[in-house]
């Protein structure tokens, strides 16, 4: 594993990110794999998926979300307000559910109570919840709103060349992790899954020039590694809520098994395919973003999700799967219902556990079913 990869899976606190704002750089946090970050590659912008890493309290949150909300967006807004994220010149808030809505007027109200806590722009990106005819033409006109208001606030010029230029680097980034993918489902996997997320994570933080150098040494690492025959760990796949919790893979395999897969908004689930390079841009980036309808805030999906969560547990050789969800996630909470009783059926072994985000998490449980479960499938 390369230790740049490593660093940005658990810090947002980067060498890269640090050089490129000296020299003149302008870094923009957004929330949501919905949002298509070619758009700020093709500005010379970087964008910085936002996280809650590091939020050990949710003191400031706590007073402008309810006690029932998910703990992610409150991590985000507790880390705001404890100015982690005062380096970004800008932010875009994406409606991925209702707790992820709220952060935009959250955020904003923070902002007023604390001077220097909102960027100098902020951003409102709104998604539909359907893929595909009038829905679709809505997000395309979404897609044209972000790029006026980003040539508008940051004054530049975002043109159909420099966008074709960021989709087909963003196509080189989905190829690699798809090769990396490939490789965990060799049995023995000469990857972990540890190594795996993080650089998973990384992508969503560091420039795409350094990633790509780091994800080709990783590449180049693990390829020809050498893994013993008799490795007869336990192959798991992790699906659910939103997950940048390195340390929940960590600890799935620290109870002896091995991570081999997973479908969360931080894994493969958005880059299933590439974006079509031909023709219309603009209309490229609309088609792939919004018609994958990976995530249960997308209507009438059910049955398409499943399937793709099905294949994946069929080529990874995954021997059980865990059903992961924040607290009051109502999206993946019910849909992991649904996945449970349907993968039983299949007769996959599933766990379901739901808990706090991040370091919130109650760790000791945790590790209790996990063992549990792990004894279970053995």
């Amino acid at each position: 594993m390369t230790a740049l990869l490593r660093q940005a899976a658990q810090s947002i606190d980067l060498e890269p990110l640090r050089t490129f704002k000296s020299a003149g750089g302008r870094l923009i946090g957004y929330t949501c794999t919905f949002l298509p970050v070619e758009v700020f590659h093709a500005a010379g912008l970087v964008p910085v998926r936002l996280r809650g890493i590091g939020a050990e309290s949710l003191n400031i949150a706590d007073a402008y979300y309810g006690p029932f909300v998910c703990t992610f967006p409150k991590a985000l807004l507790q880390q705001v307000g404890t100015r982690h994220y005062a380096f970004l010149d800008g932010a875009v808030i994406t409606g991925g559910c209702d707790g992820m809505r709220r952060l935009n007027e959250c955020w904003r109200k923070l902002g007023a109570d604390i001077p220097g806590v909102l960027p100098p722009w902020f951003h409102y990106f709104d998604v539909p919840h359907k893929p595909d005819g009038v829905a679709l033409a809505w997000y395309q006109d979404q897609v044209r709103k972000l790029i006026d208001a980003v040539q508008n606030a940051f004054e530049v010029r975002i043109d159909e060349e420099a966008l074709g230029r960021a989709i087909r680097q963003q196509n080189r980034v989905r190829q690699k992790l798809w090769e990396l993918a490939e490789l965990r489902c060799r049995q023995p996997a000469p990857v972990s899954g540890s190594e795996a997320f993080e650089a998973l994570i990384a992508r969503n933080v560091l420039p795409p020039d350094h990633y790509l150098e780091e994800l080709d040494r990783l590449l180049a690492t693990v390829q020809n590694r050498a893994v013993p025959a008799s490795d007869r760990r336990r192959r798991l796949f992790v699906t659910g809520s939103i997950c940048d919790d390195l340390a929940l893979v960590q600890q799935i395999e620290a109870a002896g098994a091995v991570v081999v897969g997973e479908s969360v908004c931080y894994g493969l689930r958005n880059t299933s395919a590439l974006v079509d390079e031909s023709g219309d841009p603009l209309a490229a980036l609309s088609a792939h973003y919004l018609s994958g309808s990976v995530c249960p805030r997308m209507f009438g999906y059910y049955a398409e999700r499943r399937g793709v969560i099905v294949e994946r547990i069929r080529q990874t050789g995954a021997q059980g799967v865990i059903l992961q969800n924040i607290r009051f996630c109502d999206l993946h909470g019910s849909e992991n219902g649904l996945l449970e009783r349907d993968l039983e059926k299949l007769g996959v072994p599933t766990l379901r556990i739901e808990k706090e985000y991040g370091a919130l998490t109650e760790t000791g449980r945790l590790r209790m079913r996990i063992e549990a479960f792990l004894e279970q499938i053995g």
